[in-house]
């Protein structure tokens, strides 16, 4: 049985919009494909500290934001490096940025996002 899914680009026009109505800011940065694309996140708070978020699934069968793990992730270069590194691999992947004004509300808005 196929269960029904959102397409990517309503999954990241939803983000953006909960993004900016708290306040935030969100953009896309690479668009993937409309349907079935992957979403990588760049979360960052008042404009500092990027890290990267990817949706994983759990044992109930919700996928759920975790953070990517790099070394030294605050490290603007790295995470732009590993963002890019996976688009040419993912012709299909979306990459979205948010800047928010606290931990928080980022917490909250990748909590809520669909």
């Amino acid at each position: 049985m196929i269960e029904p899914r959102l397409t990517a680009e309503f999954q990241i026009s939803a983000i953006q919009r909960l993004a900016e109505a708290g306040g935030g800011f969100a953009t896309v940065l690479r668009k993937g494909d409309r349907t079935a694309g992957a979403i990588l996140l760049i979360g960052q708070i008042r404009g500092r500290n990027p890290m990267l978020f990817d949706r994983y699934p759990s044992l109930d069968g919700i996928s759920k934001w975790q953070p990517v793990s790099l070394q030294n992730d605050e490290n603007e270069a790295k995470v732009t490096a590993y963002w890019q590194k996976r688009a040419a691999r993912d012709p299909d992947l979306w990459i979205m940025e948010l800047d928010v004004a606290s931990p928080e509300r980022l917490a909250g808005l990748l909590a809520s996002s669909p």
